[in-house]
């Protein structure tokens, strides 16, 4: 890398989902004290960033500076690192905590009282170059493709939620929703030791995905028997449901067929980010003791299970991103991202334009 500081770099800034623009703006400061400052490379476009494009994020605010799902590679280091250096390749854990609540200090830090996403609520890495706290950052294994490195961060959602919710050798898991994160959910669930691993849709071509990567039964959402072809699916005993329903689309129909379809005893796992209040059978959650619990983002032990699951062959790269796009035409990229032909869509950083 060339020992020469640019004054300037690229940062992609999102208006609204007609006006997403390359800015540019003054080059990052260096480094301070165990702060590392890393070149982005690879960039993923998420379910959070298109709501948000969209003015339907409840959580993050237009205008915002998206790039929470980032490979880069580092190029200085601050005082205090000695375990990166420059040329390595990273990944980016984008949650910003104090350290100091009851969540951080028992270790829930991803529902710390004071959490922040880096690119949500804060300046993000769809741009040249950042700087982030070195405890943000997780070495990229040699063998691990830029491609496949991406799906690091999509993919601890999902090894979050299904380790909260308790799938394991055995278990009987239907997956709502067949985005990227339903599918990932689909890879989590299985590498859990899931038996049987339901996904449904609406979109035939997520549905044929779903079935790629391994789901023993991939069905239409609106179908108006689909709780009974799930449950045919789990077993030969039709009162049979779900041990864990993932939700992964969080929506009105999506919540009450959870309910549906999840087994006495049973977990939903809303893992989805609703667009706001939902109406929940509680009769039903009493009268079947059902669990109903939220999953947000992951802590490091899910990243590291995501890369180690990612290194091990677990789903490769080509299975879910379908499209790259250069940084200079993000706004592109955003509009391909909620293509129903698409899965995952990048954003390519090359150069300083």
């Amino acid at each position: 890398m060339s020992t020469e500081q640019p004054t300037a770099m690229r940062q992609v800034v999102v208006n609204s989902a007609e006006d997403i623009r390359v800015e540019r703006v003054p080059w990052p400061v260096a480094p301070g004290e165990h702060e590392v400052l890393v070149h982005s490379r690879l960039v993923g476009i998420c379910g959070s960033d298109t709501h948000a494009c969209a003015g339907k994020h409840p959580f993050i605010a237009l205008p915002y500076r998206p790039g929470h799902e980032v490979v880069g590679v580092v190029g200085a280091v601050g005082p205090g690192v000695s375990d990166l250096a420059e040329g390595d390749r990273v990944v980016l854990e984008p949650n910003l905590v104090c350290g100091k609540c009851r969540q951080c200090r028992d270790g829930r830090y991803n529902i710390c009282r004071e959490l922040a996403v880096f690119g949500c609520q804060s300046v993000g890495a769809m741009a040249d170059a950042f700087v982030i706290p070195r405890d943000r950052l997780h070495r990229v294994p040699d063998g691990v493709s830029d491609e496949l490195a991406a799906l690091v961060e999509p993919l601890a959602t999902p090894v979050h939620a299904v380790r909260r919710a308790g799938v394991g050798p055995g278990s009987r898991v239907a997956v709502l929703g067949a985005g990227p994160i339903g599918l990932l959910c689909l890879v989590a669930a299985r590498a859990a030791g899931a038996e049987v691993v339901v996904v449904t849709d609406v979109l035939k071509n997520k549905l044929e995905w779903a079935q790629r990567l391994g789901a023993d039964a991939a069905l239409d959402a609106a179908a108006p028997d689909l709780v009974d072809q799930a449950r045919r699916a789990f077993g030969d005993d039709a009162d049979e449901g779900a041990d864990v329903v993932l939700d992964c689309v969080s929506g009105q129909s999506s919540m009450t067929q959870a309910i549906e379809l999840v087994d006495k005893g049973g977990t939903v796992m809303v893992v989805g980010i609703a667009a706001g209040p939902t109406t929940i059978p509680l009769h039903l959650v009493q009268d079947r003791e059902i669990a109903v619990i939220g999953s947000l983002m992951y802590v490091h032990d899910d990243v590291r299970r995501a890369i180690d699951l990612l290194a091990g062959g677990a789903v490769a790269a080509e299975d879910l991103v379908t499209s790259t796009f250069p940084l200079e035409r993000a706004a592109e990229a955003f509009a391909a991202s909620i293509a129903p032909d698409q899965l995952k869509v990048l954003v390519s950083v090359t150069g300083l334009g």
